[in-house]
């Protein structure tokens, strides 16, 4: 990173479709307090009302490309491409930022160790009917590298990165159909064991769905992509080692973060 004066923040958002929640995402990244940051918005060629969303908020807007797309990994891959940020953040269509200041605590962290590669904070998720109420906490205090093995990952829209690690380490693999995000943090955390800090904050409220959570075939294919990500980078594990991490998710239903009550 060239300068930790102000760094550059680029947030990165994928769309198709998504007509009815991209104007909260925008919004959220609009009103955020900290200046520097630029929105690259990648659509994948929506046949809805989304591009029209998009239009109504060019002026707050970096690039906008939308075009047809080999999946959600090839159009993050697109906007990484695109960005000319310090720091990288990749926000969904359906998901928002928690607060109008939790980029300038990303970019504080940051600012006090130069050496830190990835920074990543909590999520919590919210029913599409319901913003308001929380149904699931996740709390990535507890993560650790070496839990990577049972299937745990930072939270990937609570995070952020150096633009640098992508250009030293590569962009998200399109072999992988729903886990590239975490053969990529394995990438990172266990193969070149990059430098890494959470922040004790909500950082993404995220509206439960998506294709990691869309029935028992997704779920299979996320786990059974998780053991070869692991093992590709040389990090053992196997389905039920992974598996043991279900019980653990089941008591995020039960936590709320501080502060927050329904």
């Amino acid at each position: 990173m060239s300068s930790f004066v102000k760094p550059k923040v680029s947030v990165i958002t994928v769309c198709f479709n998504s007509e009815s929640t991209i104007r909260d995402t925008i919004e959220s990244v609009r009103d955020q307090s900290y200046g520097n940051i630029e929105h690259i918005i990648v659509d994948g060629g929506s046949s809805d009302g989304t591009m029209n969303v998009v239009s109504e908020y060019v002026d707050c807007l970096g690039l906008v490309v939308s075009e047809p797309d080999d999946g959600l990994y090839d159009a993050m891959n697109k906007g990484i491409k695109l960005a000319s940020g310090d720091i990288v953040g990749i926000l969904n269509s359906d998901d928002f930022y928690e607060c109008n200041d939790v980029i300038e605590a990303v970019v504080d962290s940051f600012v006090d160790d130069p050496q830190l590669d990835i920074v990543f904070g909590d999520v919590v998720f919210v029913q599409p009917e319901d913003l308001q109420t929380i149904s699931r906490y996740y709390r990535a205090g507890h993560f650790r590298p070496w839990k990577l093995r049972f299937g745990w990952m930072p939270p990937h829209p609570a995070t952020f990165v150096k633009r640098s690690v992508y250009e030293r380490y590569g962009c998200y693999r399109l072999d992988m159909k729903i886990s590239a995000d975490y053969e990529i943090f394995v990438r990172w955390l266990s193969q070149a064991r990059l430098k890494h800090r959470w922040i004790d904050r909500v950082i993404v409220r995220m509206r439960a769905g998506g294709l990691s959570t869309a029935g028992f075939q997704s779920s299979l294919t996320l786990n059974r992509e998780i053991v070869r990500a692991c093992r590709e980078h040389g990090l053992y594990t196997n389905l039920l080692l992974v598996l043991t991490k279900i019980p653990f998710k089941l008591l995020e239903l039960a936590r709320r973060p501080r502060g927050y009550s329904d």
